[in-house]
């Protein structure tokens, strides 16, 4: 089954053309199946970029998708038009006064995680999207920042700065063969990398609960769940176009920033080559494995969504 966006919304033509199937709202309401309901709050600057990276993954598997996206209330994005934002994108505030529920919410990354979290400008109203999720949303999935956010904010766990940017291609261990998430997994696999913090291992094996299921010698966890707030939380970037890394590469160079050529990215580590793509077949496991535990255990009166804050399987 596709995905259900709007036939104006950007991603709907890029995704066409790439063969993922999408569907029209019309087309939609003809077929007697509720949809899987996904959220995505995306707190990048490059919006339509990162919807349809996002949009490719969840269109990728038999479920129907209808695909809401959600912005922060007051916070003005300067990188995507306000036609973009006002025709697209519903306010937190306006989602949570609706009393709305949603069987899945991606929450991405921001370009802020230099920042103390407390002095993010949207950080109280953050705040107030994680607790809605637990009456709310059945399975939520924390991005990068988004994901460190969420530790932090259930858990009380620290991010740490690094002496120097994480950024390339990392190759990780599945530490948890058994996880449904990883379900396809080989024993190992690569994955983007571009961020400034981490957050670390022992901190996060200190807190019942908590398992990391994608860890990297060279930089760190990568995937934790967080069973008992419905939860996964990726630290790193499956869900990058080949070129994503490349584009901020590019910039840094282009603003005379000092940065490292993304490690293990580039063919022999040389910016002039095409980067090849080693990773999209994960990406499409985990987000398709994600969805898929989300329509075995969702019910399917969306009223029951957040009446039991039980794990997933129990």
């Amino acid at each position: 089954m596709p995905i259900k966006i709007p036939l104006n919304l950007p991603a709907f033509e890029v995704l066409h053309r790439e063969g993922v199937m999408v569907m029209r709202e019309d087309q939609a309401a003809r077929q007697d199946i509720r949809p899987l309901k996904i959220a995505l709050l995306n707190l990048m600057p490059k919006k339509i970029q990162t919807e349809t990276q996002f949009a490719r993954l969840i269109g990728a598997t038999p479920l129907q998708i209808e695909l809401t996206l959600i912005r922060m209330t007051e916070h003005k994005p300067r990188n995507t038009s306000p036609e973009h934002m006002e025709s697209f994108y519903r306010p937190f505030a306006e989602v949570a006064a609706s009393d709305e529920k949603f069987d899945g919410l991606i929450i991405t990354g921001a370009p802020i995680e230099h920042l103390p979290f407390e002095d993010v400008t949207y950080w109280d109203e953050m705040r107030q999207v994680f607790d809605w999720t637990q009456s709310h949303v059945h399975s939520t999935f924390g991005v990068c920042w988004g994901g460190m956010a969420m530790l932090n904010h259930f858990h009380g766990i620290e991010k740490h700065m690094l002496k120097a940017k994480a950024f390339g291609c990392f190759r990780h261990r599945n530490m948890a063969p058994a996880s449904p998430y990883l379900r396809g997994f080989s024993d190992d696999c690569v994955i983007p990398v571009s961020r400034w913090t981490e957050m670390r291992k022992p901190e996060i094996d200190a807190v019942p609960g908590l398992d990391i299921l994608l860890h990297s010698n060279e930089v760190g966890p990568c995937l934790v769940e967080d069973a008992a707030h419905r939860a996964l939380y990726i630290f790193n970037h499956l869900e990058y176009d080949s070129d994503t890394l490349k584009q901020e590469y590019d910039r840094d160079i282009a603003t005379g920033t000092t940065i490292n050529v993304p490690c293990n990215y580039y063919p022999d580590d040389d910016p002039t080559r095409t980067p090849l793509n080693r990773w999209r077949s994960h990406a499409h496991l985990l987000y398709g494995n994600w969805l898929s535990e989300i329509y075995q255990t969702t019910p399917y009166d969306m009223a029951r969504i957040g009446l039991d804050r039980t794990d997933l399987r129990a």
